[in-house]
Parts: structure tokens; sequence; C-alpha cells
């Protein structure tokens, strides 16, 4: 298609596009009568509850919203490199996440090139800043991700368990402050079947991601400076070590090995575990007394942090892409922004999840108040704290490929088949090939 036959195609659509001419600061969704979108979109109880606006956008535009495939993540992931591997980019739209956006090359558009500043303007400036590849904005971001605490309130607040406690530790029950009094409690509070402390998500980048995170709380990092691999540091054995502590003490489901964020969430908001460290998405849900048997005594805390005395902070965003491919990128374009626009944001941070427009955040905590659910304003406040120590994985289109090496070796020494030292030394030699087939590491 030629430049100048698709600034004809953008000028017909109505969106607010760049292009030389004066831009409103209100976004044009379009019209697109009888066309059909076909999108690729992440499913799970934390994100499905947006697409219940997608009949929104068909009635504003005139098109129709063709949902072609809804996985978790990681099965998403692989689809999408299939697609790529074949040559079948039959689709326009696809979620997509700032740990996974670098691996896909030039499969997305540059949205600087769709959107009008006074529409980007809207969003949190480090939050798109994070949405950046090569400089390139490849996604506009959905939610933002941080993890913390859930704990069950009667659970600590139980005399029996303050005084059993107190006995065998000498220190008050109360929310973890660190990994190892996490640990202990997790421990503690532990009576399988019934209870578990917690459970944790034990493959793909769900474990990669929470090992980093405590390595990075360790006071370790999985690259230094000149992108070689230094997870099987001191700090890294120490991180398998704690997930295999509580592994073996059986204070956490035997499944967790190949539990991802939706078998964890199922089982807290079931009463089945005493602590959980998770993401914003699942407050809306564990809050739910529909969904929820633990909603009258949902607590919120901070993330713990680690030996180094910081918090490791795993944090990234989930976004929407348009593709190079897609036959109609005005209003896929339209699709994007409509899903991250203020009413999205504001129907997600209802739900608990962090919002990626600025104005939303103070906007969701007078709603919660009003709305008499004061302890989701809370969480808010918990929740941004630790958004001051966050960090994303690396942001190189490496990372997904390492995180594949580092995650069964994580979870090889945590079922006891190897050594957290050996585990750890076998795939930091996998990743620095890696590293070094990509010319990042000489």
């Amino acid at each position: 298609m030629t430049k100048n036959l698709w600034r004809a195609l953008l000028a017909s659509s109505a969106l607010v596009l760049l292009g030389g001419a004066a831009l409103a600061e209100d976004f044009d969704y379009g019209k697109f009568e009888g066309y059909t979108l076909k999108v690729k979109l992440i499913g799970g109880t934390q994100y499905e509850k947006l697409y219940t606006r997608l009949p929104e956008w068909e009635k504003l535009t005139g098109a129709k919203v063709e949902i072609v495939s809804s996985k978790n993540h990681f099965e998403l992931d692989r689809e999408i490199k299939q697609d790529i591997a074949s040559g079948s980019i039959a689709w326009c739209v696809g979620s997509n996440h700032t740990s996974f956006a670098p691996q896909y090359g030039d499969l997305y558009i540059d949205l600087k090139e769709f959107i009008s500043q006074g529409e980007l303007d809207k969003y949190v400036p480090g939050t798109l800043a994070s949405a950046m590849v090569d400089g390139r904005l490849v996604q506009l971001p959905r939610v933002t991700d941080v993890s913390n605490l859930y704990y069950r309130k009667s659970l600590y607040e139980d005399p029996a368990k303050q005084a059993a406690y107190k006995e065998k530790f000498g220190t008050d029950l109360a929310p973890p402050k660190t990994y190892d009094e996490w640990k202990q409690q997790i421990i503690f509070f532990a009576d399988p079947p019934n209870l578990y402390g917690t459970a944790f998500a034990g493959k793909d980048e769900g474990l990669s991601g929470r090992f980093m995170e405590l390595l990075r709380a360790n006071g370790g990092d999985v690259f230094d400076e000149s992108w070689k691999p230094i997870f099987n540091s001191e700090a890294g054995v120490a991180a398998v070590q704690w997930f295999k502590d509580i592994y073996d003490a059986k204070a956490v489901p035997a499944g967790t090995v190949n539990y991802t964020w939706d078998d964890i969430g199922q089982a807290m908001a079931a009463g089945q575990l005493a602590t959980d460290l998770d993401w914003p998405g699942f407050a809306g849900y564990y809050s739910d007394p529909a969904s929820s048997k633990i909603a009258a005594e949902l607590g919120f805390a901070t993330a713990p942090v680690g030996s180094s005395g910081k918090r490791g902070g795993w944090s990234g965003s989930h976004s929407f892409s348009v593709t190079q491919a897609c036959d109609n990128k005005p209003a896929a374009v339209s699709l994007a922004v409509f899903l991250t626009n203020d009413e999205s944001a504001m129907m997600e941070a209802q739900a608990g999840n962090l919002p990626t427009r600025s104005k939303t955040f103070d906007e969701v905590k007078t709603w919660f108040v009003d709305n008499g659910k004061p302890q989701m304003a809370e969480m808010f406040n918990a929740w941004q704290g630790s958004l001051a120590e966050a960090r994303t994985p690396p942001l190189i289109a490496q990372w997904i490929e390492v995180s594949n090496v580092i995650w069964p070796a994580v979870q090889a020494a945590i079922v006891g088949e190897k050594t957290a030292q050996a585990a750890l030394d076998d795939a930091a030699a996998q990743a620095t090939i890696i590293m070094q087939d990509a010319g990042l590491l000489k």
C-alpha cells in the first residue's frame, strides 16, 4: 500500500491521526460499517470483564469484533509465535505485555504515528514509556501490574493462632515484612489438605518472574551491565531455596509447580490459602462475595522485602497492539484506544487493577469510598506504595527465551531433581549462549 493511499484511508476513517494536520484533543473512534475486526485476546478471570465493552464499540463504529483466540498469555504468546513463523497474521489486534513485546520484532505498528499526542498524554508517562520498544510505541497499556500481599484477616486475628505464633516465634502475628517472616508464616498456617500457607506460579514466566523478584529482593539480578547472566549467584540460590523450603514443608499445594495465575486465584477465593502474593487484578474477584469465600476477611499488605532490605517489585503492563498486516488499521487503532480509554480504565480499576490513565487513580479511590468499598481504596494505597520500587523484567527480545531456561531449572530444583546451585548453573550456561548468539554478550 502506498503512503498516499494509506493517508487517504486514515482521513476517511475520521480517526485522530498524526499526518501534518491539526489534531483534535478528543479521540474520534470512526465508522466502519460492515467490517469485522479479528482479535486475539488474553483470557482469564482478571481480564475478561473489560470485553463486555466490545458491544459498545461495535455500536459506536458499526464494526463487529471476532475473537479468534482467547487464552492465557503464555499460550497466546506461543500461538502468536507460530503465526509469525508460518506467515499467517490474519488478525489485527492482539493482547500484549511489556515483558513480551520486545521479542516480536516488526509484528506491530508504531502507534505514535496513528494517535495524537493529546490522547497519549492521558496515559501515565512512565507506563507509556515502558510500552516503547526501540523508540516505537508498539502497545497501548491497559493495566499495570505489581505484586503485593493478600491475606485472610480472620487467620491473623484468631486469638489461638496469635498465642501459638507468639509462643513459637516470640513475635506478634502480623502480615510479614520480610520474605523470611513470610516463609515462617506460610509454614505456620499450613494445615494440608484443608489449608495451605500460599501457592505460587510454578511454570512459564510466572515462575521465572517470581524467582527474579526474590532474586532482586536479595540483592541479585538476572544480568549484569554487560548482559552476562548472573542469576546463579548466592542471591539466586537463596531465592530458589525459599521456594523449595515451603514446597518441602508441604505448606503449598503439591500441584503448585504447575499452577498459573488463575489456579492460584481460584484457590485463594475458595479459602484454600492463607496468603497470596499476587496482582492487583484479583482484588475485585477476591472482594466479591459472589465469587469469593474470603470477601469479608480480605486484607492487603505491601510486598515483603528480601535479605537486601528491598522489594523485588516485578512489574509490567498488559496492553493491546495492532499488527502491521492488519487490513484495517484505523479500526484496529480505534478498538485499542477504546479498550484503554478513561471509561475502560475506570472499569478495570474498579476491579482492582492499577490503571494506566493518570486521572483514574484519584477517581477510583473516591469511587471506592463512595460505594462502600473503603478496603479497596486501602488496597490502592498499598499497591501504589510498592510501585516506587518496581522494576520491569529486562526489556530485550531475548527475555522470554531466557525465561524459558530459567523456570524449568528452578522447577527442577524445587522438586529435588537438582540442587539449586546445579540447576541455576545449567540455566546460566544456556542463557549465556542465548545472549552470545544474540550479539549482546561478547
